[in-house]
């Protein structure tokens, strides 16, 4: 004798159930693409918008009737914005590259039983995972060195992140050591080993942690806050949060444009915040493949 099971009354079927869940979780991802995207699209609109849309929108347009690329223009018309952008260029590429080189010496030499002062080192940089320092004695520190109103002083103190070492140097650690072995065997030095054997096997973690530390030179703002005080070398994100975050109003002499030809300040904002977020943006797409694998071989081990 078999059991068929009896629904009750007003009871919804196994299928029905997975319907009615699909159909939740389709609206809910919907709701979250429109909370994300529809932002996104007012920015650019409003960076588009003529001054007579600007202000019958009050300020927020969501599609520009007829769009024009006046605010960019003055922005990139040689003023703040345009050598702000450069700045910032210059620090992210130097600092990334700076802190990639400084990250793979020492997670390689962290990667080694033998090196020198291995445990201790290792400790150092585990320390500094739980205990950071604070604002004052940074500043002192930066001083002291003679760095402050210095390009340096945005990318030495932060050059060397210590989970993206840990990261790295289990990466390392996860290689054949019998390839390493065979190449001290054939008369290869440390370096040689690194740059030739090393590097070459290990691009997805290098641009992982690239992109970590791009994105972090990039969107710093509160270092260059504190260490820079003349305004002509502030970066993109101080520039940003100066006349956007702060709703301070660029003029003619910040964006040696004529007073004629100004956009309106809403259309300003909206192409600066538009400039700062598009370089990330087109740069995560050409790395996302290298993210598990870059990611996940480097912190899983077995």
């Amino acid at each position: 004798m078999t059991y068929t099971p009896v629904h009750s009354r007003g009871s919804l079927s196994p299928r029905a159930l997975g319907r009615l869940a699909g159909l939740v979780k389709a609206v809910v991802f919907t709701l979250v693409c429109a909370v994300v995207i529809v932002p996104f699209i007012g920015m650019i609109s409003t960076s588009l918008a003529s001054r007579e849309q600007v202000t019958n929108a009050g300020g927020y347009v969501l599609w520009p009737d007829n769009p024009t690329f006046d605010a960019y223009t003055a922005i990139f018309s040689g003023g703040v914005v345009t050598r702000a952008l450069a700045v910032s260029v210059g620090v992210t590429v130097t600092g990334t590259l700076l802190s990639l080189m400084c990250t793979a010496l020492l997670a390689y030499s962290l990667s080694r039983p033998g090196s020198f002062a291995h445990k201790p080192l290792l400790m150092v940089v585990l320390f500094s995972l739980l205990f950071t320092p604070g604002i004052i004695p940074s500043y002192l520190l930066v001083k002291n060195l003679g760095m402050v109103d210095s390009y340096w002083s945005i990318i030495l103190p932060t050059a060397i992140n210590a989970f993206n070492v840990i990261v790295m140097r289990a990466f390392f650690m996860d290689l054949p050591q019998e390839l390493l072995e065979s190449a001290r065997i054939d008369g290869a030095s440390d370096l040689t080993v690194l740059h030739r054997i090393i590097l070459p096997l290990s691009r997805a973690v290098l641009a992982v942690i690239g992109l970590f530390y791009a994105v972090s030179y990039w969107n710093a703002f509160f270092a260059p806050l504190l260490y820079l005080n003349d305004s002509s070398k502030w970066p993109l994100q101080l520039v940003l949060r100066t006349y956007v975050v702060n709703n301070t109003e660029l003029g003619v002499e910040q964006l040696n444009a004529s007073a004629e030809a100004l956009p309106p300040q809403q259309s300003i904002q909206m192409a600066i915040l538009l400039v700062s977020v598009i370089p990330i943006l087109l740069v995560y797409p050409f790395l996302q493949r290298h993210f598990t694998k870059g990611m996940l071989t480097g912190a899983v081990k077995g």
